[in-house]
């Protein structure tokens, strides 16, 4: 059974760095942003590195993720994976502190060495104003090496993670090369909406707030596969 979720993203973009892995819809604000495996490597790379080489964080230290489903999401998940930290959203001390420049507030409580606040802008943006006690991801990352040898073993809740991946993508019936279309606000967990398409070596195309109107026409657009309901 896969137990390292670094290795579960290299098999997965191996195949074809170059075809779309992840497509990020945003209904709300109309937000369309394609990333290939080569680019969204690109970002874990980056993200990784940022916790080994900045923050000096070591395999199993915790690190505090407040973001809702986004592709940035995507790259600061698997940045922590990549890197051995135990990702959490639940309240204490943690290593770093990744937070949505909208819930600061909330985080204030948290215990961190080092925060980081994302915008979740469509362009990846630095914030013009970060809050008070945070640094911006965007500026802070970006000058980060684009390649992170990630460790042989996965982090200590990897097989755990990939075991309730895997189930699902049973469950759907993913195989490689699939196309999943997932509403991230119905499933907002990263297993769902990130390393179930992994661990298919499947693609997804994930939609927040959809317009119910819209999706039909998408999925023939995005030509998905398999939707999760």
């Amino acid at each position: 059974m896969a137990d390292n979720i670094a290795r579960v993203f290299a098999d997965a973009i191996a195949p074809d760095p170059t075809r779309p892995l992840l497509t990020w819809y945003d209904d709300a604000s109309g937000e369309r942003t394609e990333l290939s495996g080569a680019t969204l490597a690109n970002w874990v790379a980056k993200t990784a590195n940022l916790l080994a080489d900045e923050i000096g964080a070591a395999p199993g230290d915790p690190a505090g993720v407040l973001l809702p489903p986004h592709w940035q999401t995507a790259a600061v998940l698997l940045g922590c994976w990549s890197a051995k930290l135990t990702v959490t959203d639940a309240p204490g001390p943690v290593e770093v502190l990744f937070v949505a420049a909208d819930r600061v507030d909330e985080a204030a409580g948290w215990p961190a060495g080092e925060r980081y606040a994302l915008a979740l802008d469509p362009f990846a943006l630095p914030m013009r104003q970060v809050p008070t006690g945070c640094a911006d991801f965007v500026t802070a990352v970006r000058g980060h090496g684009d390649h992170f040898t990630a460790y042989p073993e996965g982090g200590e809740g990897d097989a755990a993670l990939l075991a309730r991946a895997a189930a699902r993508a049973t469950e759907l019936g993913l195989t490689p090369g699939d196309r999943l279309l997932v509403d991230v606000t119905v499933h907002p967990d990263p297993v769902d909406w990130l390393l179930t398409p992994l661990i298919a070596g499947a693609s997804v195309v994930a939609c927040a707030h959809p317009d119910p109107t819209r999706l039909e026409a998408r999925s023939t657009t995005e030509k998905t596969t398999h939707t999760l309901p």
